[in-house]
This record gives C-alpha cells, structure tokens and sequence, in this order.
C-alpha cells in the first residue's frame, strides 16, 4: 500500500509535459508557503485587534484600501513586464528581457518618485477625519499615519517587481517564500510589542506596512545576485524607448486594473462610510475565513498565467484545454469546501477571537457565495490574461466598476453589510458566464471580433 502510494506521488512529479510538472512543483512548493502566511495572517488579526482596539483596525483596513488605489499609476506596467518577460523566456531572448526589466525599474522609479512628491504637498489638505470616518482619532495624527503608509507604498511600488519577474519565470513559490518571512517578522513584532508597550495604530502600520518591505528588499539583492543575476536590472540596460511598448501591452491592464480595485477594494470604504470603521473589522474577519479557500485557489491558479502565455506562444492549446478543464474539477472541489466552511463557521468565529468580534450569519453565506463565484469567474480571468485577450474583459469590467458601488451602497442599506458582499456576487455571476464563453470560442478556435481581441 505505502509503495504504491509512493509510485503514485512520484508518477505525479516526473510524468506529463515539461509546463505541467514546472507547475505542479510550484503549486506544492506554494501551499506549503503559503500556507504558512495564512496561519499567520489569521494569528494576526486577533492580536492586532488586541493590541489596538476593532475601530482601530478598521481604520487601518479602510487606509491601506485607499492607499493601493496609489498601485494605479503603475499604468499596467508589472503585468505587461510580466506577458512580456514569460514570452521572451519562452523563446530564450535573455538580453532583451534583461532590457525590459532594467527599464520598467527605471520608470516605475519616476513614477514613484513623482506620487510621493505630489502626495507630500497633497495630504494635509486632505480630511482625512470624514474619509475614515474617524472623527475621534486626531486629525494630525491620521495625516501623519497617511504619509508614513504613503512612503512604504512608494518604496514598495518600485521592489515588489521582483514578484513579476519571479512569476514571468514561473516561480509563485519564491514569491510565496517571501511573503511568508515578511508574515513571520510581522508576527514576532507584534508579540514583542504586546509586551512592551501600549497598542498605537502607528506601531501597526509600521509593522505590517514596513516589515515585507525589508524582505523584499532582502529578496531582491538575493535573487538578482543569485539564480536570476542574467535578468537583474542594471543602469546600461535601460531604454525607455520600451515604455511605449510595455505600456501598450500593460494599457489595457491598467483598466482593468481600475475595474479589479472598484470591485475588490471598495467594499471597505462603503461599509466605513456607511456603518462605521469598526463593522469594517467584521467583515474583514469573516473575508479572512472563507480566503483560506481563495489563497489555495490563488496558490494553484499563479503558476498558470505564465504557463498559458508560453503555450499560447508556441500554439499549443491541446495543453491548454486540459489545463482549464482540471482547474473547473478543482473549483468543483472548492466550492465543497466553501459550503463545509460555511457551517462550522460559527464555532470557528468563537474559537479563533471569542467574543470579541461577532459574524452575522448573513455575512458569513454572502461570503461563501464570494468565494465561489470569484472563483469560477478568475479560472477565465486567468487564461485571458495570460493570452493577452482582454479587451472584453476590459469592457465588461468598466461597466461592473460602474455598478458596483451604487449596487453595494443599495444593497448595503438594505440588507446590511452582507449586502455589500452580495453586490460583488452578482457582478461576478455575470462577469463569469461571459468570460467562460470567452474561453470555449478561444480553445475551440472560434473565437472572432471582440471575443478574440
């Protein structure tokens, strides 16, 4: 039985197409990083939450979705670096994709550099009291707390490129890696604060916001010196002459990119506006039980974005069909086990923070059905992107960004703060069954007109 078991694992590891086992080593190698990193995220939240208060976590809930609207002015470029680095791999033109990477630093830098700037002037005329909804937290103190978050972003901006090259070379496990020592050094600052000092918002913004910065930094000096020194950027490779040609390709991501923060990063503002910063820690913590579903997702599903850009490249949609269908198997199987996490998840809510948070069961179903259904619409998604065919993508989304708030603000008032969750629900039914169609017309080389753009 046990050698059986055995031949079967290794079966699994050294049989199929070269693509395919690159993925599969990469998704164990994720899940067990990241992993990881949601174990400690979920030991975070109840600390955190201990050593401030509820309402002061929500606010910093509520920021740091403010603050990655900032990640905009990237005009697309990580991702189309990404496209276009997994293709240059793919046809071994090490050269160029040193070239492109050098250059798209170059120009993240000056965009960097220019936001922050801008910001600096900007932010104390910013009522920053009525954003959060934080009218007893002092108003220097939250304009200070904003530039601080402002400035790791920044400098973030610009490091956390080493997770698009490391993706283009399909490699989600080193980035998975890194994230992972960024949870740990949060986690050990937080224990040492509890015991030597009291809880202020600004010690958790350093450690949550500063921490992964220094990892990323680490990480980049290691891999650039290291496996990855032929792509490492570099001064003498620089040609903004590739900006034109990054931004074409990352343009159209860059809307969707916009569509994507309205549907995902929005919800926190419209329940801190309209109930309060501290229901914006509930439905966090309700979102953070039912992600442990969507982190394994996203740890199965990243490798395949590069992978499906290399098959495309080299016309081998045959690897692609299968690949899509044994993804549909898993959503199945996921789905599952988002409806078994929905019914033991009033014991875990007790369990995990006690009575110091409580989850409408409400809630708790609205996110089930957001777990399932951004799901099934990001396996399409997926695909899309990594084929480059996003042009209805785009347009769908721009008209879901459109809806979305006023449909979550109505629901919101209706229903409550699950009515918000249920807005994402339905715009991702829709945006899934077009997107599934998408992908059938493509593999089965019928796709034509907008379909095929």
């Amino acid at each position: 039985m046990l050698q059986a078991i055995q031949t079967h694992v290794q079966r699994f590891f050294t049989k199929g197409h070269e693509r395919s086992l690159k993925t599969k080593k990469n998704i164990i190698q994720s899940v067990l990083l990241k992993g990881g990193s949601v174990a400690i995220s979920l030991l975070l939240i109840p600390l955190t939450i201990k050593y401030i208060n509820p309402t002061q976590y929500g606010i910093w809930l509520t920021l740091s979705s403010i603050i990655t609207w900032a990640g905009l002015f990237d005009m697309g470029l990580g991702n189309g670096l990404r496209n276009k680095l997994a293709a240059m791999i793919s046809l071994g033109d090490v050269s160029s994709a040193k070239s492109y990477v050098s250059s798209t630093y170059a120009l993240l830098l000056i965009i960097s550099t220019i936001m922050f700037v801008v910001f600096y002037f900007v932010n104390p005329y910013i009522k920053w009291q009525q954003i959060l909804n934080a009218h007893n937290t002092p108003a220097d103190y939250l304009s200070m707390i904003v530039l601080i978050v402002f400035a790791f972003f920044c400098f973030q901006f610009v490091i956390q490129l080493i997770n698009n090259v490391l993706t283009a070379n399909q490699a989600p496990a080193k980035t998975a890696f890194l994230n992972l020592m960024g949870q740990i050094l949060s986690l050990l600052a937080v224990l040492f604060l509890m015991r030597v000092k009291q809880g202020a918002l600004l010690d958790v913004v350093i450690i949550i916001a500063g921490l992964p910065l220094v990892v990323l930094i680490a990480g980049s000096i290691w891999y650039y010196n290291g496996s990855y020194k032929e792509l490492a950027p570099s001064f003498r490779f620089i040609n903004l002459k590739h900006a034109k040609e990054l931004l074409g390709v990352g343009g159209g991501f860059f809307i969707i990119q916009i569509n994507a923060l309205v549907l995902y990063e929005t919800d926190n503002i419209v329940i801190t506006q309209l109930f309060g910063p501290k229901e914006v820690t509930t439905f966090n913590v309700a979102y953070k039980l039912f992600s442990i579903i969507l982190m394994f997702f996203v740890i199965v599903i990243t490798p395949f974005w590069s992978a499906f850009t290399e098959a495309y490249t080299k016309n081998d949609l045959d690897w692609i069909k299968n690949a899509v269908a044994k993804i549909n198997k898993l959503w199945v199987a996921l789905s599952f086990c988002a409806i078994c996490l929905l019914i033991v998840s009033p014991w875990l809510y007790r369990l995990w923070l006690g009575k110091t948070i409580t989850v409408p069961v409400l809630l708790s179903i609205a996110m089930c059905l957001y777990t399932i259904t951004i799901i099934w619409q990001a396996i399409h998604v997926q695909l899309l992107n990594g084929i480059g065919k996003i042009k209805l993508q785009l347009y769908v989304g721009i008209i879901g960004s459109l809806v979305n708030v006023p449909l979550s603000v109505f629901l919101g008032k209706k229903i409550g703060v699950a009515g918000v969750t249920l807005s994402n629900v339905i715009l991702f039914i829709i945006m899934g069954v077009i997107f599934s169609i998408q992908t059938k017309k493509i593999i089965n080389k019928t796709a034509a007109g907008i379909f095929n753009a």
